[in-house]
């Protein structure tokens, strides 16, 4: 395929996907938008609260008020995990692609800083405790997009901080429809331990029959 032919067909997909979810925010409340639509709000609170308990404790229990956290929520969407990180007295900055759900973020409040952007677009002065991504990687279909963005994540961690990702933990890839695409952990870890972190296992949620999870990388140089 030419190479501009290649970059069109790229354009119009992320294009695709960026509508995508920016519709689903418009159209969804707070939990199923960044949750799971086949399940109704209770069924989401359980789904949301299991994942918060899960990112708590691979995260840690500290806070102090005089020394927080910095954490970085990349792919936040309407900023669930983001506020419950800020009220547990970390510093949180998060971002998502979505227009519409990061208004519904700044409307919200709760002590985050919020912007609109891309994965792979984030930059920072200064380098973070703990960069999470909850249920966003495995929607990047594009392999280059995907590796530049968790690449991107992994460079914003600190020394001895912490990358989570979540993702499934299967052999090889498995594509579910037209908007998701599981990776294998070795796929996460040939793009993020060259720079310097370490992988610590999956930690699946345990809901039902849903598969994701967390994988855990730790910088040790």
């Amino acid at each position: 395929m030419p190479e501009r032919t290649q970059e069109s067909t790229l354009e119009s997909t992320q294009a695709s996907t960026q509508a995508y979810w920016d519709t689903r925010h418009r159209r969804h409340d707070e939990l199923a938008s960044g949750g799971h639509i086949g399940l109704d709000r209770a069924g989401n609170e359980i789904f949301y609260a299991l994942r918060l308990g899960s990112l708590l404790r691979l995260i840690g229990d500290t806070s102090s008020p005089g020394d927080p956290l910095f954490v970085l929520d990349a792919g936040c969407g309407k900023g669930h995990f983001a506020r419950a990180l800020a009220r547990c007295g970390h510093r949180v900055d998060a971002f998502d692609a979505s227009p519409a759900a990061v208004a519904h973020c700044r409307e919200e409040g709760g002590g985050p800083r919020y912007a609109v952007r891309e994965l792979a677009q984030w930059d920072s002065a200064w380098l973070y405790d703990a960069v999470v991504s909850v249920d966003v990687l495995f929607h990047i279909l594009d392999d280059a997009v995907w590796a530049a963005s968790l690449a991107n994540l992994a460079s914003l961690v600190r020394l001895t901080g912490r990358l989570l990702v979540t993702d499934e933990d299967p052999p090889a890839r498995v594509p579910r429809g037209d908007y998701i695409l599981h990776r294998s952990a070795a796929e996460y870890r040939a793009v993020v331990e060259p720079l310097g972190l370490r992988y610590g296992g999956f930690t699946p949620y345990g809901f039902r029959e849903n598969r994701v999870g967390f994988h855990l990388f730790t910088r040790t140089s």
